[in-house]
């Protein structure tokens, strides 16, 4: 019995591969992380997210609202854990798992590196608006702004290498992010970016801002750092 033969598909469709599963699975798998991390987010840090809502001008309340961000720090540990589980498990992923387990894991250290960055910020600002008056001002506001974007970019790498390293000590990664926020200051660079667009969005727009922006972005962030940590351990 002779059989037909199936007419080949011609053109461009008949060389683009047709998507599979994990494929798809692993699409889902990154929009899942990033709505739960997105709410999950919004819930750790509620306090602040409820005070951005209902304020008019944050801008003219920096202090208070600066001081309210203690509480993200050990939020973004349990994103970056998710972010490592999606890494790790793909289109298996339990974000809101992952995102708890390592908010408790790394809650202690966290937290502190949190009070200590925003401690050292308060500290810079108050110096910026003092300054302002100084004859000074031309030599000393560059300075200040300088130290306060090194601070946000080591506190953003030191909160990832709690996660990448859990068994490394807290001055350890600090000197390490310290090194690496310098040595490859484009993606420093890039974290400063990508935060301000998050602190633009969920100033201009709380609710829309932290329901959708947030998490995409600080994957980029994320990425960037891990790839950071992962070239400085392979060098020799």
């Amino acid at each position: 019995m002779s059989t037909v033969a199936q007419p080949k598909r011609g053109g461009l469709a008949g060389r683009i591969p047709s998507p599979g599963f994990e494929t798809f699975g692993s699409i889902f798998g990154f929009i899942y992380t990033f709505l739960a991390g997105n709410v999950l987010l919004a819930f750790a840090n509620a306090p602040l997210v409820l005070c951005l809502a209902l304020v008019a001008d944050p801008l003219a309340a920096w202090p208070f609202f600066l001081a309210l961000c203690v509480t993200v720090p050990p939020s973004l540990a349990g994103l970056f854990a998710s972010f490592q589980a999606l890494n790790d498990d793909g289109g298996a992923v339990k974000p809101v798992a992952s995102f708890l387990r390592g908010y408790r894991r790394s809650f202690r250290r966290s937290a502190l590196l949190g009070i200590t960055a925003v401690a050292a910020l308060l500290f810079l600002g108050v110096d910026l608006a003092i300054v302002q008056s100084m004859p000074a001002a031309a030599v000393l506001t560059p300075v200040i702004v300088v130290a306060a974007a090194v601070t946000a970019s080591v506190a953003m790498m030191a909160i990832a290498g709690l996660v990448l390293l859990p068994e490394t000590g807290l001055k350890a990664l600090l000197k390490a992010s310290l090194y690496l926020s310098v040595k490859r200051w484009y993606l420093s660079l890039a974290t400063l970016v990508l935060l301000g667009i998050i602190a633009s969005a969920a100033l201009l727009q709380p609710v829309l801002g932290v329901a959708l922006a947030p998490a995409p972005l600080l994957f980029v962030v994320w990425s960037n750092t891990a790839y950071a940590f992962h070239t400085a351990l392979k060098t020799p």
